[in-house]
């Protein structure tokens, strides 16, 4: 499956570029994410990438959610499909601009965010910094994620939420820090006067988190 999505080049590209991968919401595009690009170190290259599935509201969504079932709130197939999609594009994307001393970041919102959790806790080795935006790591897609605490040690996490988001509850948000602090990852976990979105501080703290 090949994934649309939108790309912001550096000047200049060498094998240690850095590149930032965004995987948007459920019911949004690539354009969402795409629009933090300003305020992103210029020097990165920076890819957006567009769910495959069609939701009834134009927007786009990486599996189905099924609002008035929390035991089956996510499609566990299309989502491990979608992972597999992401993966297998990011790939195809780091080899294509020959990035062999690079690492790759992440950073996804809502549904995005979840996808991110399970790309960084299975490829530790692919990737370095994770922003996980008003989400939260989904144990049906966790399976067989790396444990080995050296493996996990070049990663780093920042876990936003908003104390009033009524998309995906706190607490659900607050399992982050429980796992990765088990798992003995390097993360910042931070709570924001805000709904299901990003207010200004918290996009101010993952631009410092990006930038440093």
């Amino acid at each position: 499956m090949n994934l649309d999505y939108l790309v912001r080049e550096p000047e200049n590209i060498t094998s240690q570029t850095p590149i930032l991968f965004m995987l948007h919401g459920y019911g949004s595009n690539e354009q969402d994410l795409f629009s933090f690009r300003e305020t992103l170190p210029n020097d990165w290259i920076i890819v957006s990438f567009r769910a495959p599935r069609d939701t009834q509201f134009e927007g786009y969504s990486w599996y189905d959610i099924n609002f008035n079932d929390p035991e089956n709130f996510i499609d566990v197939p299309q989502a491990e499909e979608s992972l597999h999609a992401v993966l297998e594009s990011m790939l195809k994307i780091i080899n294509h601009y020959g990035l062999t001393e690079s690492k790759a970041h992440l950073c996804g919102f809502s549904q995005g965010g979840i996808l991110c959790y399970a790309l960084a806790l299975k490829h530790p080795e692919l990737f370095n910094r994770v922003a996980c935006m008003s989400s939260y790591p989904e144990d049906k897609i966790l399976d067989g994620i790396v444990k080995d605490k050296k493996k996990l040690e070049g990663l780093r996490f920042f876990i936003s939420h908003g104390t009033d988001d009524a998309v995906i509850p706190l607490e659900w948000g607050r399992k982050a820090a429980d796992l990765l602090y088990d798992l003995s990852c390097y993360f910042t976990f931070r709570e924001y006067m805000s709904g299901h979105g990003v207010n200004q501080k918290n996009y101010m703290d993952l631009m410092d988190f990006f930038s440093k």
